[in-house]
């Protein structure tokens, strides 16, 4: 045991190309092969703590599951299990969790599981309740998650920077979002940040991603941290970060910046898979670099040209569309994506809602209103859907009828061209003083006529914790702005959560302040 778990020890601090090596002369070594028959015949003779060190040690140098001496160990901890102390316990679970399943394995995790059950009030270490929650996993009943969480909370105060970084990648690997463990979990982690590992701050975000966990003073604390020392990174991990800061939704602006001047500088690094997911981070969360924005664009376009030969027909398609997103038409790329799409080469299916022919319908509602060449209409033609509103609305609307005492002041489920709809709209007179009737003015239709667009938007629609709309609302925003509506945001779920004569004066305020009828900041067509 202690020449097998020596040998663990040597092994694990090797690079992964010295470990293939390694490897290999240690399976091939005679002494290794009397060791693991010596194993084999005394595997029911070995002390408990013998026992499991062994199997985990072999599990970890690789040898293969299916042999007698791995299959034996296994049987032989299922019989002794029983006898096995926490320490024991914690050994053996971390070792099956590097094993896949099989009939062996899947009973002695049953068996496991239930001596943990046993167990539990008397496991004082966090160290093995860790180890034990990474092996139970997602599989484990709910009523036993709560018991090992129960556990850890008892323990919580003392838990060091170490096991607090454990401690939250094994809540995702259970699939268990314990809010007291993963506050104090990230409250350790913020005030050591600097011994985390690169590789650690992406598990973090991809862990909290895995349990709906949204802390944006954790986050904003791990991107300060890699923005602060981004001369120690390369250019690809910053690119993994960032894009496990997209799929939070979280917006890390000054790396964002950052991160866009280093491509100016040196885009060379970008081959396509590079930069396809540059151009979704950026699109997805609706930044434009502050500085040399123009620029930015230019690079990326000048990097999505050489890479036209190898790239598929969707992997253009989402290209362009990312850049439609941001209001940057890349010419080059556009003119090879229209003539694919004339001869048919981009729609999987005839289905309207099947995601190409979403991307290109975007694409070419950008080519029109994000056009130099586009004016603002005089008249928009608009079509009332249906009188009914969903019930995630209904607090507006009755809100907007005690507001401006009548239903026909304001029109509902209004379609727009090019596939847009809004939730609301409100006409005004030009001195933006009074609301008109709705019918009155389609009857007299008057350019003077100020036209509001209110969207009740999902908090899902925003950056986290931030009212920055994502690329998708953001892009809405802009095309409805160049058909001549003044746009309203608002976050349903917060005005949800509104009393009703709050509602009410928060309406007002939107309606009647000059914010609502300013215009969003330049597009990057208007900076060319």
């Amino acid at each position: 045991t202690n020449s097998l778990t020596m040998a663990w020890r040597l092994f694990k601090n090797l690079s992964e190309e010295q470990q293939r090596y390694e490897k290999q002369l240690i399976f091939e070594h005679p002494a290794f092969v009397k060791l693991c028959q010596q194993l084999l015949r005394d595997a029911r003779r070995m002390t408990r703590g013998d026992l499991v060190f062994s199997l985990h040690a072999l599990v970890n140098l690789g040898v293969p599951q299916n042999t007698l001496l791995v299959q034996t160990l296994v049987r032989v901890c299922q019989e002794k299990l029983n006898q096995l102390d926490n320490r024991c316990i914690s050994v053996l679970a971390t070792a099956l969790a590097r094993m896949d399943k099989d009939k062996n394995v899947s009973a002695l995790q049953a068996g496991l599981q239930l001596l943990v059950e046993q167990r539990i009030s008397s496991i004082r270490d966090i160290f093995i309740l860790q180890n034990l929650m990474k092996c139970l996993g997602k599989d484990a009943p709910v009523f036993l998650k709560k018991k090992l969480e129960m556990a850890v909370v008892r323990q919580i105060d003392g838990l060091t920077f170490p096991n607090a970084l454990r401690m939250f990648l094994a809540l995702a690997g259970m699939n268990y979002c314990s809010l007291p463990i993963l506050n104090a979990c990230s409250k350790k982690i913020q005030e050591n940040l600097h011994d985390v590992p690169f590789r650690q701050l992406i598990l973090i975000l991809e862990a909290s991603h895995t349990l709906l966990y949204r802390n944006v003073k954790l986050f904003s604390a791990l991107a300060d941290y890699v923005n602060s020392t981004a001369y120690l990174w390369d250019k690809r991990q910053i690119i993994l970060f960032l894009s496990a800061c997209e799929i939070l939704s979280f917006q890390p602006t000054e790396l964002l910046d950052i991160f866009a001047e280093k491509v100016t500088e040196d885009p060379d690094f970008l081959n396509l898979k590079n930069l396809l997911i540059v151009l979704r981070v950026y699109s997805r969360l609706n930044h434009v670099p502050r500085v040399q924005k123009h620029l930015f664009f230019e690079t990326l376009h000048s990097c999505l040209s050489k890479c036209l030969p190898q790239i598929s027909n969707t992997e253009l398609l989402k290209a362009v569309y990312a850049l439609g997103i941001l209001g940057y038409l890349p010419q080059h790329a556009l003119d090879e994506l229209l003539q694919k799409d004339s001869k048919d080469e981009l729609r999987l299916s005839d289905d309207p809602k099947e995601q190409n022919a979403v991307m290109l319908h975007c694409v070419k509602t950008c080519m029109e209103l994000d056009s130099p060449s586009f004016t603002k209409p005089a008249f928009v033609l608009t079509e009332k859907l249906s009188s009914l509103v969903s019930l995630n609305l209904r607090k507006a609307q009755e809100t907007l009828i005690e507001l401006l005492g009548d239903e026909n002041m304001f029109q509902q489920n209004v379609q727009l061209p090019y596939g847009y709809q809004i939730d609301f709209e409100i006409r005004m007179d030009s001195d933006r003083k009074k609301v008109l009737p709705i019918g009155a003015t389609d009857d007299h239709p008057d350019s003077r006529v100020q036209r509001l667009a209110f969207l009740f938007a999902p908090m899902s629609a925003f950056c986290l914790g931030t009212t920055h709309p994502l690329g998708k609302l953001a892009m809405k925003k802009r095309h409805l702005n160049k058909l001549g509506y003044h746009v309203i945001l608002i976050q349903n779920k917060k005005f949800q959560e509104m009393k009703n004569e709050d509602a009410v004066e928060f309406l007002k305020r939107k309606i009647y302040s000059e914010d609502a009828f300013s215009f969003p900041e330049a597009t990057l067509q208007d900076n060319n």
